[in-house]
């Protein structure tokens, strides 16, 4: 059970939160959120520290709010479709929750946020999926970077527009370009495991010159035993 001060804490988040979603950021003040939660001001500075205290726990309990959205699969049978299925999840929140999301996203240092980092878990395992069918056409690194990219920037370019420029192509053709960037048409790999992209790294190894010869023929022998365990 949630402790008292827990209790608290939660009110005032709260209470900050319908602040937040009426009045934008300026509408969050000390004084407003402790009257909004029931409190005296000075009950935020020792729950928070200071309003910029009170400003990261609102974005916390945004990004937990948005991980306990996102739906797993550990296993999809279509890795590119359940990557389209993520991204959609990410814009359904975003403009869902307009205000929360502009803070959440406002300042780089909320990517230290324990939830955030869990949800770029979450990503990635998407993205290690794609890559063991063969699927991606980049490094995992720079696709983690292109779908969280494409994925902010369609929410904070359509919250900034007027409603009647709001044309849900927008978000398709963003998509789409997301998926076209970092998935390749057809798998590189046939088969599931690591065999299967032993195999399709050994056929694709003649065509490489980065590796000196020697190198290449220790590659190809561990590639062959992997190939052949599967």
């Amino acid at each position: 059970m949630p402790s008292r001060s827990d209790q608290t804490r939660q009110r005032v988040i709260e209470a900050a939160i319908g602040l937040l979603t009426r009045g934008g950021r300026d509408a969050v003040t000390t004084r407003a959120v402790a009257e909004a939660a029931g409190l005296q001001p000075p009950a935020i500075y020792r729950l928070f520290g200071d309003k910029d205290g009170l400003l990261d726990a609102v974005a916390e309990y945004g990004f937990t709010a948005f991980l306990a959205s996102k739906r797993i699969d550990p296993d999809p049978p279509d890795p590119v479709a359940d990557l389209r299925a993520g991204w959609d999840v990410a814009i359904e929140f975003g403009l869902a929750n307009p205000a929360l999301y502009t803070l959440m996203y406002a300042e780089p240092t909320r990517a230290e946020s324990a939830a955030f980092r869990t949800g770029m878990g979450v990503l990635m395992g998407r993205i290690r999926r794609l890559a063991a069918g063969g699927w991606l056409r980049v490094d995992e690194e720079l696709a983690a970077q292109i779908i969280h990219a494409t994925a902010r920037g369609a929410v904070l370019t359509w919250l900034s527009l007027p409603e009647e420029r709001r044309d849900p192509a927008l978000l398709t053709t963003l998509r789409e370009s997301m998926v076209a960037a970092v998935t390749v048409d057809q798998p590189a790999v046939r088969g599931s495991g690591p065999a299967g992209a032993a195999r399709a790294l050994r056929a694709a190894l003649p065509e490489q010159t980065l590796l000196s010869e020697a190198e290449q023929r220790l590659l190809t022998e561990w590639l062959g035993r992997l190939a052949t365990d599967g």
